[in-house]
């Protein structure tokens, strides 16, 4: 079984696609009731699109802290530009649920906006404005009753955590896995990686890849 965690828009075809998105929950209800909640202004017609994207891509709704998967079930656990949307916690919760579920010497292929090229970028331009924005790590109070509704339903959206590579490679070395590296774009480690997309978001991503302990 090969897996992708927090697939967002771009699941992976033919692997087991999770995501905790609301939208993946309301794919779940007859489309006639979607559309009334359009009609009541209670979704907008973007996220009516992806929940009908969500239904044709049979992406299944779940916690990245807690797979539906039994243990040592998973050859290749892949994830892209998730793990910053945990806090430093959650982010260990997760990597101790992947190692649950990876079999021995299975690999995990992480994504992730890469620290290091935010700093750079800040250093050409010395624009504190952009950079602080790039990082997504602010959070707008809501204030219109659309906007706190949001909040209640998905809570904070932006990024919780960031990485270089150094930083990442330590905490999978931390949580028991072997062997972390930060890959170019198009590279892997992955026997036969099908249609994975080697590439997702280069332009602003770090890619790291780690194996499961033996044992």
């Amino acid at each position: 079984m090969r897996i992708n965690v927090g697939c967002g828009q771009t699941p992976t075809p033919g692997w087991n696609n999770f995501d905790n998105s609301p939208s993946v929950r309301l794919a779940q209800l007859p489309p006639l009731l979607v559309q009334w909640l359009v009609r009541l202004s209670l979704i907008n017609r973007g996220q009516h699109d992806f929940i009908t994207f969500c239904r044709s891509r049979h992406i299944l709704h779940a916690n990245a802290l807690a797979l539906p998967l039994a243990d040592g079930q998973v050859a290749v656990l892949y994830s892209c530009h998730m793990l910053e949307h945990l806090d430093h916690r959650a982010a260990v919760l997760f990597l101790r649920e992947a190692r649950r579920l990876l079999k021995p010497g299975g690999i995990i292929r992480l994504v992730v906006p890469d620290l290091e090229k935010m700093v750079l970028d800040y250093t050409r331009h010395r624009d504190g404005n952009a950079f602080l924005e790039q990082t997504l790590l602010l959070c707008a109070d809501p204030r219109t009753f659309r906007e706190k509704a949001a909040f209640l339903l998905s809570g904070h959206r932006g990024h919780k955590y960031l990485y270089d590579a150094q930083s990442l490679c330590r905490l999978l070395t931390e949580e028991g896995f072997v062997d972390p590296r930060p890959l170019p774009p198009g590279i892997t480690t992955i026997p036969d990686p099908g249609q994975l997309n080697l590439h997702e978001r280069a332009e602003e991503s770090l890619f790291v890849e780690a194996t499961a302990p033996a044992s």
